[in-house]
């Protein structure tokens, strides 16, 4: 929005000493970050007041963990904090009618509605199931759907690769470096030499014409599991204080460098990777939900103030999907999203591996002999005697170890 204000301002021959700095994507991400994080550290409170006012607060059940019947009555839908928190400055410092603005605009308050409905269940309607799953993934899906063919249809999402001879070609003017602007499904494999994948590519029976012309069929429902998994993985992940906090927050500033050098020519030549026209203005987004995302943090760390909810968790997790496919890392999502990866699968394992001995040697041998002490991941740890605390913690610093190996993949071909 102040962006369209300078330009108008500047087309009427009007110029405001230090406006001009809103045509940098820099300083506009700087201003965007400082003001998501104040508006969720000062009226953080008055949201937490207010959930609590309404008595949105957490029915805990009892699972058998230390200091968990301690948690009944703190207030959830606290993702209200990180929504509003990073929609404010996203509309005004980024164009808002940018295509990938838009997408992730329209995935807050997609992923933040179906929360929502189901914190809304839970706590209003006294459900204790809230949505049910199946409605959560038709959401999901459509979602999904969204992204998906806007990806594959839209004329301004496009790319464009580098010459394999670039460093011979132009030196001085990076731009000749790279070929004609595409419209193609193309993505990155990570720790690859010839590190581009081409989606069309899994249709080998076909021309290349047509697998280019049909490679939809085949995009499209991966960009659909891949916002449905994420999404569930950081649901799952919202378990103790501060943990899905914390770790979205690293995985959202490693969005956030991807973004910025994706979006820049000088960065994308330098670093011999794709660069994604109309990108850049993308990191004002990542950068604001960063922000969101700490202010949030600091009344959702031990003990607790506040919960995310599902509005917070399924939001987060399907931003982070989606800006993973529109800047082509969608096959990086196993290593920057580990933690997530791991909590979701040692919930399949528990239930694999207690179904297979339920059947094998019956349902008293499965209780008593299960994989995890309990699942997902972080309450397995809770039951050995770690402290929540320390489990955030740790999974944080894997979680920086997992975006700093996403870093130097770009170093790494």
């Amino acid at each position: 929005m102040l962006y369209y204000l300078y330009e108008y301002l500047t087309s009427q021959g009007i110029h405001i000493p230090g406006m001009g700095l809103l045509k940098y994507i820099s300083f506009r991400a700087g201003m965007a970050v400082l003001l998501s994080l104040t508006i969720a550290l000062i009226y953080g409170k008055s949201i937490i007041n207010y959930l609590r006012g309404k008595q949105m607060g957490e029915l805990v059940r009892d699972l058998g963990l230390d200091g968990q019947k301690q948690k009944e009555g703190t207030p959830t839908m606290g993702g209200f904090i990180i929504i509003i928190a990073t929609l404010i400055p996203v509309l005004l410092f980024t164009r808002i009618t940018n295509i990938y603005i838009v997408l992730l605009i329209v995935t807050v308050i997609w992923m933040g509605a179906i929360g929502f409905l189901d914190d809304y269940l839970k706590k209003i309607k006294k459900n204790k199931d809230g949505l049910s799953g199946k409605f959560k993934i038709v959401g999901q899906v459509g979602l999904g759907l969204i992204v998906g063919v806007t990806m594959y249809f839209h004329a301004d999402i496009t790319v464009k690769r580098k010459y394999a001879d670039a460093k011979v070609v132009n030196r001085n003017n990076v731009e000749q470096n790279f070929m004609p602007t595409e419209k193609i499904t193309v993505s990155t494999v990570p720790f690859a030499k010839n590190n581009e994948f081409d989606y069309s590519g899994i249709l080998f029976w076909m021309n290349d014409k047509d697998a280019h012309e049909w490679a939809w069929i085949v995009f499209i429902p991966i960009v659909i599991f891949i916002v449905t998994a994420v999404s569930n993985g950081a649901n799952i992940t919202d378990g103790i204080d501060g943990l899905a906090a914390g770790t979205s927050t690293v995985i959202l500033l490693a969005l956030a460098f991807f973004t910025y050098v994706s979006g820049n020519i000088i960065f994308a030549d330098y670093l011999n990777i794709m660069f994604l026209p109309n990108m850049g203005e993308t990191t004002i987004f990542v950068v604001a939900m960063v922000g969101a995302v700490i202010g949030f943090f600091w009344y959702n760390t031990y003990p607790a103030q506040v919960f995310m909810g599902d509005t917070g968790s399924l939001m987060l997790g399907g931003v982070i999907a989606v800006l993973a496919v529109i800047l082509r890392k969608e096959l990086m999502i196993p290593v920057l999203c580990g933690i997530f990866l791991i909590e979701n699968i040692s919930v399949m394992l528990q239930v694999v591996v207690f179904k297979y001995r339920k059947r094998k040697f019956g349902l008293e041998y499965a209780q008593n002999n299960r994989l995890f002490k309990m699942s997902p991941l972080h309450h397995h740890y809770q039951k050995d005697g770690f402290h929540e605390s320390k489990i955030v913690n740790r999974m944080i610093i894997i979680g920086v170890m997992l975006a700093i190996v996403c870093l130097i993949t770009l170093k790494m071909r």
